[in-house]
């Protein structure tokens, strides 16, 4: 079982941060990392039913509380039993923490790609939108957020893919 979670501590109450959520995967999305990773797009407007994802990665909308939580469950790449989400918690006087947690059995043949490819590729990912996210509330960013080495070889690898399937 995998169990993969990323936060950040935001300089805003929950109220002040609920835009973040309610704009993910719309005109004004102020959470998803669109300019460095494919966008998250859907069927129709965010509610439970949803279908769509991002890249290769599929999944309808399963739970949604405007402004609080959603909830992701995967249809695919094979192998993804599992969902992930946002969610937005309170923290100490006027901060909150937005989480956003990745919980899933990995079946063949994502038991051999989740650890490769998808895992630092998804770590890089979170990353870049929970910066998004402190931009967004005012919270210092760390600048020394950078993509490994493999993160890097990993998605040259798929831009030169793309281009070949797009040259056919």
């Amino acid at each position: 079982m995998v169990r993969d979670v990323h936060e950040r501590r935001l300089l805003q109450p929950v109220q002040g941060c609920r835009p973040l959520i309610e704009s993910l995967a719309g005109p004004h999305d102020e959470l998803w990392p669109t300019g460095r990773w494919p966008a998250m797009r859907f069927d129709r407007p965010l509610g439970v039913g949803a279908v769509g994802g991002h890249g290769p990665i599929r999944y309808r909308v399963e739970q949604y509380e405007p402004g609080q939580r959603i909830r992701f469950r995967f249809t695919a790449p094979r192998g993804f039993d599992g969902f992930h989400e946002y969610e937005l918690i309170p923290a100490a006087g006027d901060e909150c923490v937005l989480r956003h947690s990745l919980v899933a059995r990995m079946r063949w043949p994502a038991a051999l790609t989740y650890p490769l490819i998808y895992r630092p590729l998804h770590a890089a990912l979170m990353t870049d939108s929970l910066d998004r996210a402190a931009l967004f509330t005012g919270t210092p960013v760390d600048a020394a957020h950078r993509w490994s080495r493999w993160v890097r070889l990993l998605r040259w690898i798929v831009s030169r893919v793309r281009r070949r399937v797009r040259a056919r």
